[in-house]
């Protein structure tokens, strides 16, 4: 089931519209409305709330380019039907 479950994650990665809406939801969400939202003086675990969200938006596009790069690298379907003739 994982196997299924991750082969259609890279499958499915490997479109440019996913490339583009990433791109695209990674500026919107480093721009006004959501940096004003959480520039607040509040502190989660001492830390200043935008500093975190800076951080977790930094560590989920550094996930987002992992997910781009081993679906790069995954073998085509196409490939793997041809081995079994």
């Amino acid at each position: 089931m994982w196997q299924r479950l991750k082969n259609g994650l890279l499958k499915r990665v490997r479109y440019r519209e996913t490339w583009v809406i990433s791109f695209i939801l990674g500026i919107i969400f480093m721009n006004y409305p959501f940096v004003q939202l959480f520039n607040k003086p509040l502190r989660l675990f001492d830390i200043p709330l935008l500093f975190l969200y800076f951080q977790v938006g930094w560590a989920v596009a550094i996930f987002v380019i992992y997910l781009f790069s081993k679906a790069i690298d995954a073998p085509d379907d196409r490939d793997s039907e041809g081995d079994h003739h």
